[in-house]
């Protein structure tokens, strides 16, 4: 099989072009901007474009899949050699759900937690032994890769992201999987460039419930007010399974899951986690793992990439690091990190710069999101505003949207980094979140700087 990849350095493509070069398919690429880690990872599988660019002479006839991804344009020049010779163009969900219309497909879908759910399920299924396939938006400890794709294996675990599958395809991701098995972690609004209107937005769920299979399972959260609303109006022949907080219990900092053999210790922590864990829970009890065996594997659980990553503690001072961005997020992070260290003080700091988050009506979704941090703060870069041609917010303006008056507010990274250094941290918990690179601050080095290692 030949397949060429249109955007090849994008995260889930490079990583789909990888899992169909170990298969044995001719893969080739190309890219107008290849970043780290894409780069050398590519390089490592011999299918990094020998320069970037976009060259139409790459695309021949004889090739048997051109994948899109959603960084090209709809007038990128190979897209139109494609079309113009007639070959078949995939998103790259399309192609997953190509890869594994044999396999039981389980997709999880949410606004939030989607990427912490799958990569439980994944680790579990790996400690007990079984053979699956999977695309997840995060590394993990003990995979090579973000995507796995084989003949052989008959489960594929799928994050479901809601955004556009591609430049010419504006259906969401997780419509084209097609699932046996279906989560929905929760419905809070996002990609407002994309669904304008909150109706607009919760109908991809309602939809999303369309595309699970007959006498396939929905598993979602009963804590949801919106989604229980919304499933239960749903006329279908699935099977609804609920599930939410599990008993547990937090000592000196450390949470305890209790379960049928006992008290379970947990690497991760949080409300919003627990959640996360009781999802994946109930999936792999449709998978046949026992909950004895899901409680052994889900103790050595350490977390996605990013995902309340601890950089670096002292026996006073924690710092961690987390995707968290849109409202909902935000307010389940900061909540997770307070109730895991009450008696600390919790600086909390959120850079903001996704489309939906620098638009100024949204912006008041963000309304009362940092209450529990005992110092907030929000950064959004000049050059953030300029990159996007977005109008600059003023101190006032994030303040009144925040509706928090303790909220501190800078426009750059050097005025953060600045005030930073002048808090004494001691007996604190430090929480910077993002879904960007911090303004390309060198975390290390801030780490060891605030808690003077």
């Amino acid at each position: 099989m030949k397949v060429h990849f249109i955007a090849i350095g994008g995260s889930a493509m490079h990583n789909l072009a990888i899992a169909l070069a170990k298969k044995g398919y001719q893969v080739s690429g190309s890219d107008d901007v290849i970043n780290e880690p894409s780069k050398s990872r590519l390089a490592r599988f011999n299918i990094l474009p020998a320069e970037v660019g976009w060259f139409p002479e790459k695309i021949t006839s004889d090739l048997d899949a051109v994948i899109l991804g959603m960084h090209a344009r709809i007038d990128n020049p190979e897209l139109l050699k494609a079309q113009e010779l007639g070959l078949r163009i995939y998103s790259y969900p399309e192609y997953i759900y190509e890869q594994s219309k044999h396999k039981t497909r389980v997709v999880i879908g949410g606004s939030h937690g989607k990427t912490t759910i799958t990569s439980m399920i994944l680790h579990v299924l790996q400690y007990a032994g079984k053979d699956f396939d999977y695309l997840v938006g995060a590394q993990l400890e003990g995979f090579d890769t973000m995507v796995k794709i084989t003949e052989e294996a008959p489960i594929i675990v799928i994050e479901g992201d809601e955004y556009l599958a591609s430049p010419i395809d504006r259906r969401p991701k997780f419509h084209l999987y097609q699932g046996h098995i279906g989560v929905i972690s929760g419905i809070a609004w996002d990609h407002i460039n994309v669904f304008p209107t909150w109706e607009s937005y919760i109908q991809q769920f309602d939809l999303f419930i369309d595309t699970l299979q007959p006498g396939g399972s929905l598993i979602y959260c009963e804590l949801d007010e919106e989604l229980n609303k919304l499933v239960s109006n749903k006329q279908t022949d699935i099977e609804k399974i609920l599930y939410q907080i599990p008993a547990y219990e937090i000592e000196h900092g450390i949470t305890y899951l209790y379960g049928p053999e006992g008290k379970v210790s947990l690497q991760v922590f949080g409300e919003h986690n627990l959640q996360n864990l009781t999802a994946a829970k109930k999936v792999c009890e449709k998978l046949g793992i026992p909950t004895e065996v899901f409680h052994q594997a889900i103790a050595s659980f350490k977390g996605a990439a990013r995902r309340l990553e601890l950089l670096g503690m002292t026996e006073n001072a924690t710092v961690y690091k987390d995707f968290a961005h849109s409202p909902s997020k935000l307010k389940a992070t900061i909540h997770a990190v307070k109730q895991q260290f009450p008696e600390r003080d919790l600086i909390a700091a959120i850079e903001l710069h996704t489309f939906s988050s620098l638009n100024a009506e949204f912006l008041n979704e963000y309304a009362g999101t940092m209450d529990e941090a005992d110092q907030p703060i929000v950064i959004i870069d000049q050059n953030t505003f300029r990159q996007k041609q977005m109008q600059p917010f003023e101190e006032i303006v994030v303040k009144k949207s925040f509706n928090n008056d303790r909220l501190k507010f800078f426009d750059n990274f050097e005025k953060f980094e600045t005030y930073l250094g002048s808090i004494p941290f001691n007996n604190k918990t430090f929480l910077l979140m993002s879904s960007g690179n911090f303004g390309g601050i060198d975390l290390e080095e801030l780490k060891n700087k605030l808690l003077k290692i």
